[in-house]
């Protein structure tokens, strides 16, 4: 049981430093087009800006932040009345096998119409409404205690790091593509007429696709390396979970989404393989 409630640095979440390594040279250019107004402005240095980010990153493994900022996040918010009640009595079952104290993590409720949970931060675990609604009782705690798992593997350090840095690069690439499609309705409405700024309006709609697509690029490899990879958080996270003593649970609620025929995240193993 020891075992169970002790945070360890699994391999799994050594191994899920890879693709936050690869999000930092495209993080980088996008700190830098953040930085440039401000340096022109007031003379900040980069690695100011940059620093100042990653430190404000660190307030996402704190119980408050992740309340008040990580879980929107994520989209996520506070369970209402009656999922909170089948919530915190699952999850007491859980924090009583473990030796915690049930307040000291956070259950979040995502809209959603999967079967499906996740954990993120320090101490939140976000559950579906739809796995809320449906899963039996002893089916959510195998549930949850796979995402306690998950925290107490410390696989979701990578990952959170990740989420923080990927958000300047998705702001900077939806701009560009916005951007680019202003720059072609501007062209086909007021240039039409001008061959010169017709050509001048292509060029600068192609520049901005093709810098959107910089962006973008770096985030699709960072998540085709996480997909990759996490495979082995799934797996290391079970192993914890029958350790726990809710194998039975987890098993259950695995069946539920392979006979309901629920796609799984891509990052998942298949559950009849987990099961």
């Amino acid at each position: 049981m020891t075992r169970g409630r002790r945070r360890e640095v699994e391999s799994s979440a050594v191994v899920a430093v890879m693709p936050v390594v690869a999000l930092l040279p495209v993080w980088a250019i996008a700190i830098t087009v953040f930085w440039w107004p401000l340096w022109i402005w007031t003379g900040t240095p980069w690695w100011v800006v940059a620093a100042g980010y990653l430190v404000a990153g660190v307030g996402l493994f704190w119980r408050p932040v992740q309340r008040l900022v990580l879980m929107r996040l994520l989209g996520a918010r506070r369970p209402h009345p009656t999922e909170a009640y089948k919530l915190e009595q699952a999850w007491r079952q859980v924090a009583q096998a473990n030796d915690i104290a049930p307040g000291q993590y956070l259950l979040a409720v995502l809209e959603a119409d999967d079967l499906n949970a996740f954990a993120c931060g320090g101490h939140l675990v976000v559950v579906t409404s739809f796995a809320v609604s449906e899963l039996p009782p002893q089916e959510l705690v195998g549930v949850l205690a796979h995402e306690l798992s998950h925290h107490l593997g410390s696989h979701t350090v990578a990952s959170t790091i990740g989420l923080w840095l990927s958000l300047p690069v998705m702001l900077l690439s939806r701009v560009g593509f916005y951007l680019q499609s202003v720059a072609r309705a501007a062209t086909d409405s007021f240039a039409r007429d001008s061959a010169a700024l017709t050509a001048l309006g292509r060029l600068v709609g192609a520049v901005l696709t093709a810098v959107s697509w910089v962006f973008l690029s770096g985030l699709m490899a960072s998540n085709w390396l996480s997909n990759r990879l996490g495979k082995a958080a799934e797996f290391q996270a079970d192993h914890r979970v029958v350790v726990m003593g809710f194998g039975k649970e987890l098993s259950a609620s695995l069946r539920r989404v392979m006979g309901q025929g629920k796609v799984v995240a891509s990052s998942h193993p298949p559950a009849r393989t987990r099961v």
